[in-house]
């Protein structure tokens, strides 16, 4: 059974991995959640530290809006280059 820490910890690498991603196309958070018709809040708590939850597929609809493999919404290692800094 997933601890609550763990559940945390994927919504955070999942909202890092977003606004790494995002920023990589050049799209403001405004920009991204309008194209999808969703809030430009909703984006922010995605991409903060709180556990905004969503769905797998608001979460495809994201990873083709970014032209990335939803796979790489899941990739650890954001959370350890940011870190290093």
């Amino acid at each position: 059974m997933a601890s609550n820490k763990s559940k945390h910890n994927i919504y955070n690498i999942i909202g890092k991995n977003i606004k790494k991603y995002r920023k990589k196309k050049g799209l403001t958070q405004r920009e991204l959640a309008e194209s999808l018709l969703l809030s430009d809040s909703f984006i922010a708590k995605l991409e903060s530290v709180t556990t905004q939850t969503l769905s797998i597929d608001t979460l495809e609809l994201i990873a083709n809006k970014l032209e990335a493999p939803i796979t790489v919404f899941f990739d650890k290692s954001v959370i350890d280059e940011k870190n290093k800094d």
